[in-house]
């Protein structure tokens, strides 16, 4: 059964797998579960794998809409917290976002090339840790000249943007953790 309404990911990345369930449940109520990040909307969720499904962390599986498609999990239980993460998927998190944004390059890249003011004072670039005023108006300036490409083309035409794909890791790490974070440039609610 499919709780509060289907997700709207379609794939997500294994973070932990817990194959007595939570301790913390009563025995008779524990589900073998494998606590996932999604990987369009990156949302935290514990799925209800398929009776003898063999996945590993970092595996990325079927999560969406058609049942047909789904050969690993039977079910997404729940939408969970930071907090809600095991010790062992909290560890396995920044590395499991770095792959999504090697593997999503483009989508990132154009967060870059879209990026808009926030508020007179406060624009989205400024959201990203390391990222100051100085910095962002060369950006700005920068992708007037035309889209940047990947994230080559970006530290190679911004001189002081270093490593944008850490700082796009340190930003989600940041939403996912924090959920009264008021601007959400990438973790949808």
């Amino acid at each position: 059964m499919e709780s509060s309404g289907d997700p709207l990911e379609e794939y997500a990345y294994i973070l932990d797998i817990l194959p007595q369930g939570r301790m913390e449940e009563k025995a008779f109520k524990r589900v073998p579960l494998a606590l996932a990040l999604g990987e369009n909307e990156l949302k935290l969720f514990e799925l209800v794998p398929k009776q003898g499904a063999v996945m590993t962390i970092g595996d990325r599986v079927y999560i969406g809409k058609d049942l047909d498609k789904r050969d690993k999990i039977m079910s997404v239980r729940r939408r969970i917290s930071y907090e809600e993460l095991t010790p062992g998927a909290q560890n396995e998190l920044e590395y499991i976002i770095k792959s999504i944004i090697e593997s999503n390059q483009q989508r990132f890249v154009n967060f870059f090339n879209t990026a808009q003011p926030i508020t007179t004072r406060l624009h989205q670039l400024d959201l990203l840790y390391g990222i100051g005023k100085s910095l962002m108006w060369e950006i700005i300036d920068e992708r007037k000249k035309g889209p940047f490409k990947d994230f080559q083309d970006l530290k190679t035409r911004v001189k002081g943007l270093r490593d944008p794909e850490k700082m796009i890791t340190e930003r989600i790490l940041r939403e996912l953790k924090n959920k009264d974070e008021k601007h959400r440039l990438f973790v949808a609610l």
